[in-house]
């Protein structure tokens, strides 16, 4: 049995390198053959990636969360808890979608973005620096949200 420390507290545990790609997923997760798991990406916990999803560069897809459709997540970037990336939704650099968020349609998430709670990013909006969006906030529309700025409770953001 081979066995990968995704440096999550748990020490080593089950795992493989993925078919398509080679990167690490815990045998807890499940990920699709259509997905392609980039060599540094990780995938683990009960997280399931499918579809044509892409999880990349050193991104960590990890807990319960769900990556699917054409969603990709990479660089640095960040999807747990029970969040959901769906749709053809980016989140990438160092972004970090988490808890019960979810970030879909064409939407971007990206640089040191923080989405999380019951937030939802959707549409084409697009959210990037040093944004924090939660609460029951909604980014939606071609709304774009930059720059040192938080936007939470049960705001609606939509242009």
């Amino acid at each position: 049995m081979t066995k990968f420390n995704f440096h999550d507290g748990k020490g080593p545990v089950p795992a493989h390198q993925h078919s398509k790609g080679g990167g690490w997923v815990a045998d807890t997760a499940i990920v699709d053959d259509s997905v392609y798991v980039g060599p540094d990406a990780r995938v683990f916990g009960n997280a399931r990636v499918f579809d044509d999803a892409c999880v990349s560069g050193n991104a960590l897809v990890c807990d319960n969360a769900l990556v699917f459709d054409d969603a990709q997540v990479y660089g640095d970037a960040r999807v747990s808890g029970n969040a959901r990336v769906f749709g053809n939704a980016l989140v990438c650099d160092n972004a970090l979608v988490f808890d019960d968020a979810q970030v879909c349609d064409n939407a971007l998430v990206c640089d040191n973005a923080l989405v999380f709670d019951d937030a939802q990013v959707y549409g084409d909006a697009r959210v990037y620096g040093n944004v924090r969006v939660y609460g029951n906030a909604r980014v939606s529309g071609n709304a774009q949200v930059s720059g040192n700025v938080q936007v939470f409770g049960n705001v609606l953001l939509d242009k």
